[in-house]
């Protein structure tokens, strides 16, 4: 289960990654973040970041608009990170990548 969620969906590259950043920015090794995602670089930019940073990149989920996927998990986050509602929502088509801080 993930920590906090960050909620990047809309945003194009780079922010889903510098949203991923500021979020984990004071986090205790240990936390799990997913980044929700429209931009399909988002994929590929948050794996490289977890390379670049030490961070294990748990999985990449996709999400299709009108499915239930594994990213509705009740997951809250603070500062830029998005809410349990957020994840809930079905409508729209991306990916959830989650990572584990070092």
């Amino acid at each position: 289960m993930s920590d906090t969620l960050v909620d990047a969906r809309g945003l194009r590259c780079p922010l889903p990654v510098i949203r991923l950043a500021a979020a984990a920015k004071d986090l205790p090794a240990g936390t799990e973040l997913t980044v929700l995602s429209t931009d399909p670089a988002a994929r590929h930019d948050v794996p490289a970041w977890c390379r670049m940073r030490g961070h294990e990149h748990v999985g990449t989920t996709e999400h299709r608009a009108g499915s239930r996927g594994d990213v509705d998990r009740g997951a809250v986050g603070g500062g830029e990170a998005g809410t349990a509602g957020a994840a809930g929502d079905e409508d729209w088509d991306g990916w959830a990548v989650t990572v584990r801080l070092a």
